[in-house]
């Protein structure tokens, strides 16, 4: 059965019955907050620094697939903060999250990395782009997050006076951690926009400035292979930027997915949605899952000795 196509996959609730179908019966407490700080854009656009912040991970050759339809690689993840130079392209993928495999085709990265959009727009006078751009890791531990990535996310930032920060958000847990992200830069002082299509993870954390994308996860600066949707979803980004009147500010972008070559009709039906799959398909994906689990853990120990995923 079809479902209501204007209605927002519930994130939380999905990935709450997909692992519990999976047989991990721990759910995760995703992130609330009752306040969230609002940082006003001080300058006026044209003469503010605007950098760009990404979920998405630098291309590893040794580290497997990582190209278009790649399945789920957790050796493909990384877990600290890194930078890029913003004038420069670079090849950043999203195998490494769980975005929909299913319904976006990940062969645009303008879908989930629009730098050089906006150096497009930076050099028509729209802002002035940062020197680099920042890549910060999906994390499942919040603590971590708000301990360690965002003060490095922010330090960072503050060392390229930048003064506002557009965050693009792929897998649901990308979205926590850039709203996180969000939340930490805007209470010292920069402006944010998190870019995405997670509405209630987002909503549930609490960030200032929101722009909801309705399409599959992977796409939260636009349609693939569709560069005027991209600079039409980044456009609306940066007057979000301007004029949201207070904290917690969602837009929902006008464009639909319908419009996009990788539209099928049950794309959020589909969606990590047990009810859609065999008792035999469950299992193979939990063995999958669990090897996941236990590469990501080999890879993350270095960085967090004491804990465990």
């Amino acid at each position: 059965m079809s479902e209501n196509h204007s209605e927002a996959i519930p994130y939380m609730a999905r990935t709450r019955a997909w692992y519990l179908a999976l047989g991990y019966d721990n759910p995760y407490v995703w992130a609330r907050h009752d306040e969230t700080p609002f940082m006003r854009l001080i300058k006026p656009l044209a003469t503010s620094r605007v950098a760009l912040v990404t979920t998405a991970a630098p291309w590893q050759p040794d580290k497997g697939d990582q190209g278009p339809g790649a399945p789920y690689n957790a050796a493909a993840k990384f877990y600290a903060v890194y930078s890029g130079d913003s004038r420069k392209d670079h090849d950043v993928r999203v195998s490494h999250v769980a975005i929909d495999r299913q319904h976006t085709s990940m062969a645009d990265s303008g879908t989930w990395f629009p730098l050089p959009i906006m150096r497009a727009l930076s050099d028509a006078g729209a802002f002035r782009l940062a020197p680099r751009f920042h890549g910060v890791p999906t994390q499942r531990s919040q603590r971590h997050t708000g301990e360690i990535d965002a003060p490095e996310l922010l330090s960072r930032c503050q060392a390229d006076g930048v003064d506002a920060a557009l965050l693009v958000a792929n897998c649901p847990v990308c979205h926590q951690s850039l709203a996180l992200a969000a939340r930490h830069l805007e209470a010292n002082g920069i402006a944010t926009v998190v870019m995405g299509c997670a509405r209630d993870v987002v909503e549930h954390c609490g960030v200032p400035r929101f722009l909801f994308s309705d399409f599959p996860l992977g796409n939260a600066a636009g349609r693939p292979h569709d560069p005027r949707s991209q600079r039409q979803t980044l456009e609306l980004a940066l007057r979000l930027l301007q004029d949201a009147p207070a904290a917690n500010t969602t837009w929902q972008s006008p464009l639909t997915w319908s419009d996009s070559p990788d539209w099928k009709p049950d794309w959020k039906l589909d969606y990590a949605n047990p009810e859609r799959l065999t008792q035999g398909e469950l299992l193979r994906l939990r063995e999958e899952t669990e090897s996941a689990r236990l590469t990501a853990r080999a890879l993350r120990e270095p960085f967090f000795p004491q804990q465990r995923l």
